[in-house]
């Protein structure tokens, strides 16, 4: 009988333990500093230990805290823990002021608590990364290591095991059937000899990891390595040749028992898009009401300076090359909206003279709040293109489309870098391109609040900006 069978990630069998035994060191400090300086934990402590697990709870899955991979650094989990508890508090202050119960808590005991807390959570995984150590004998500690391919992916994971200076992988070398003056790289370690060298110094029990890094199209060759290390002890690993794509948000998932990666994909899934989504309605809320005089002034200022509507809704393309109204104050006497739309230029005559105070100064854009609050765009993202734009640069700009990964946004990391207004040449759009796709590939909570921060200083005005 046939078995399928699951890919794993090395520690996530500890993963839900970490967690929860986070959670009760949490809970456990708060009982312990009330008791001890109060004398009881009351319903009032009960009800904001229950906000701050669930905030904890939240943040700690935004940032990966849990995530196997993160148990490698102390460091790095350190301040991902102080960033995720430093967010819970944020959160159960703003609930304990809008509730009017702050007055109910000893300031002292909150204090204590909220120091407390990150250096109890790094202490208890710092004893378990000791111990484990002690537990360890010098010979099972370190593990001699081999890499089967100087192949790009073979390099780069040579210069990751010499920088994470990993004691626990010694790299002895890396061993290829080519000769070095074939390869023509320079090796971040030791070429040690061909494959067959390789599976030799396994069988003679010597060498403990084997990272095998050739090329996915090399299949039947790999097929037959990993048949000879069969008759070896050494753990061999498989490394992907994902260095062939240019991965953009790539992820593992699993259909079934098989699994895949993505290669283009958004960065917004289940509560990453929720996230995404009470951010852009509760900016742009507040934002709109704050604004509600300056959207007054404008369309009394383009009624009054040129016939035809206040509003123009311009056909451009959303999340997944979606077709949406994008609203924006009119500032043309001509309204393009077909096959064909040229892009505003300096001294354009389509432009009316209020027009072209509100381009220059991105005012006309405010309308674009009522798109955020209805879902079809966001606070922060790439801007969208007229439709006639995005069928003529998509056959020109290699991964244009990906742009439509994400919802566009109002303000994106492209505008704040200079790239608004006017792409009179290749190049302008190439780079505006460039920058929205960094976006998606990085994007984060903080990388959007840092995006709205400077749109403030960069982001309305621009020499392009006709």
């Amino acid at each position: 009988m046939a078995y399928g069978s699951r890919i794993k990630y090395y520690g996530e069998e500890s993963s839900v333990a970490f967690k929860i035994f986070d959670l009760f060191l949490i809970a456990s400090c708060l009982f312990a500093i009330a008791e001890g300086y109060v004398g009881q934990f009351n319903s009032h402590y009960q009800s904001i230990l229950g906000i701050f697990l669930i905030s904890y709870f939240l943040t700690s899955e935004i940032l990966g805290i849990y995530r196997p991979l993160r148990y490698s650094s102390l460091r790095k989990t350190f301040s991902l823990i102080c960033t995720s508890w430093l967010a819970s508090i944020i959160i159960g202050l703003m609930i304990g002021f809008v509730l009017k119960v702050t007055d109910e808590y000893s300031r002292v005991v909150l204090s204590c608590w909220f120091v407390t807390v990150p250096f109890v959570l790094l202490s208890w995984r710092w004893g378990c990364t000791g111990l484990l150590g002690l537990l360890k004998t010098p010979n099972n500690y370190k593990k001699k290591t081999i890499i089967i391919g100087a192949t790009k992916a073979g390099l780069q994971l040579a210069n990751e095991l010499k920088k994470t200076k990993d004691k626990r992988n010694v790299l002895v070398g890396i061993y290829d059937d080519r000769s070095i003056d074939r390869i023509g790289l320079m090796l971040p370690a030791a070429m040690r000899g061909n494959i067959d060298d390789a599976i030799n110094l396994a069988k003679s029990h010597t060498i403990q990891n084997v990272y095998i890094a050739l090329p996915m199209e090399a299949s039947k060759r790999i097929k037959q390595i990993l048949n000879a290390f069969s008759d070896a002890n050494a753990h061999v690993h498989v490394v992907p040749d994902f260095f062939t794509f240019d991965l953009m948000q790539s992820r593992f998932k699993s259909v079934g028992n098989v699994m895949t990666l993505s290669v283009y994909d958004t960065p917004f899934y289940g509560f990453t898009s929720l996230v995404k989504r009470i951010e852009d309605i509760i900016l742009a809320s507040i934002i709109t009401l704050l604004i509600s005089p300056v959207l007054l002034f404008v369309a009394l200022g383009v009624k009054l300076s040129s016939p035809g509507p206040v509003i123009f809704k311009q056909e451009r393309y959303g999340l997944d090359g979606k077709a949406i109204k994008v609203w924006k104050f009119r500032s043309m006497r001509a309204m393009d909206n077909g096959p064909v739309v040229k892009q505003a230029t300096k001294n354009d005559p389509r432009i009316t003279p209020f027009g072209s105070f509100i381009r220059r100064t991105s005012l006309d854009e405010l309308p674009q709040f009522i798109n955020v609050i209805t879902g079809q765009m966001s606070i922060v993202g790439p801007r969208p293109h007229a439709v006639a734009h995005n069928e003529q640069y998509r056959g020109l700009i290699d991964k244009y489309m990906l742009r439509h990964h994400v919802k566009p946004g109002i303000t994106g990391w492209a505008q704040i870098n200079g790239y608004r207004g006017e792409t009179d040449t290749l190049d302008k759009m190439e780079k505006r391109v460039e920058y929205d796709l960094v976006y998606i590939q990085n994007w984060s909570l903080w990388l959007d609040i840092k995006i709205v921060f400077l749109t403030v200083f960069k982001g309305f005005v621009g020499k392009t900006a006709y």
